[in-house]
């Protein structure tokens, strides 16, 4: 098998070289200080401001760090009261709240019910 992307030529038909050689280093390229003095990280400026602040630039940092506790806590009990809805919540809180012997009674009396039901379908196609 061969090389998908190369060419066909034998790889030792070019020269080769000596151990311990070593191959022409190529030139460098200086680099202008134009270029290096650009590279800076732009400078983000301003007062430090809370998350969530009010419209203007000088309105979050007027406020006392006890209304940003407030708003952080009603935040919170909004995403709270958002996430306690639904019927997949109410079925996995209630499977999580069942012991393992729980979940084995539920299991084996659903296994009865479907194999008294079996019993009862061959018992009306026999007759």
């Amino acid at each position: 098998m061969g090389n998908l992307c190369s060419s066909e030529s034998d790889p030792f038909s070019q020269p080769g070289r000596r151990l311990g050689s070593t191959p022409a280093a190529p030139a460098s390229v200086s680099v202008p200080a134009s270029a290096s003095a650009s590279r800076k990280p732009p400078r983000v400026g301003g007062p430090p401001r809370t998350l969530g602040g009010g419209s203007g630039a000088g309105s979050a940092s007027s406020q006392d760090p006890s209304d940003a506790r407030r708003k952080a806590a009603e935040a919170a009990e909004a995403r709270q009261k958002r996430s306690q809805g639904g019927k997949l919540t109410a079925q996995l809180n209630a499977q999580r709240g069942k012991t393992d012997a729980a979940i084995l009674k539920q299991a084996s009396e659903e296994e009865s019910r479907r194999r008294d039901m079996d019993q009862n379908a061959a018992a009306l196609s026999h007759n």
